[in-house]
């Protein structure tokens, strides 16, 4: 992983997510930009994913950072979390979906894209918008809303990650800010 002034670069062999240190509370947005890169075939297309409100419930405070040892990367791991994903062009970019985790294996299926237009396109830098207020959350790719979700037991506090697996990926200007609720 490289770091620069506005902008990270990372390449992995495996598993991670980078977690944003400070924990967040609703209403608030998140934005950034992040591309998937390939230079040529041996680079996978693969996995521009992120984690928002997630908590750890058998933790105090909630912090998914606490047992970060344990679940080592591991995206199965991460369904002990109380979280909102959004996982756009997983499964070898053959996949896009949104899940709520309420810390119990299998959560379900809520948003599920395949068609081309809603995967990975290489060397494409994606502007990634979420939205997140006491009663639904919302995410947007390029100006598109692919999830207007309400959640009947919302989320309200919690850490964002970006994650992803086997894959290089450049994400710059990211920024959080509280917003008044409409």
């Amino acid at each position: 992983m490289l770091f620069f002034p506005d902008s990270i670069e990372i390449f992995t062999s495996a598993g991670l997510t980078l977690w944003y240190r400070e924990p967040m509370r609703v209403p608030f947005v998140i934005e950034y930009d992040a591309m998937v890169v390939q230079k040529d075939s041996t680079e996978r297309l693969s996995d521009l994913n992120c984690f928002w409100l997630a908590t750890d419930p058998e933790v105090p405070g909630g912090s998914p950072l606490t047992r970060i040892q344990e679940r080592n990367g591991a995206f199965a791991n991460a369904s002990t979390l109380q979280l909102y994903y959004m996982g756009y062009g997983g499964n070898w970019n053959s996949t896009t979906r949104f899940r709520r985790y309420n810390g119990k294996p299998q959560p379900p299926l809520i948003k599920e894209y395949t068609d081309s237009a809603h995967l990975l396109r290489p060397n494409h830098w994606y502007q990634i918008r979420i939205e997140a207020t006491r009663e639904r959350t919302r995410y947007f790719i390029d100006d598109e809303l692919l999830v207007d979700y309400v959640d009947d037991k919302p989320l309200l506090y919690g850490w964002f990650g970006f994650r992803t697996t086997w894959s290089h990926c450049l994400l710059k200007h990211f920024r959080k800010v509280a917003q008044a609720t409409p």
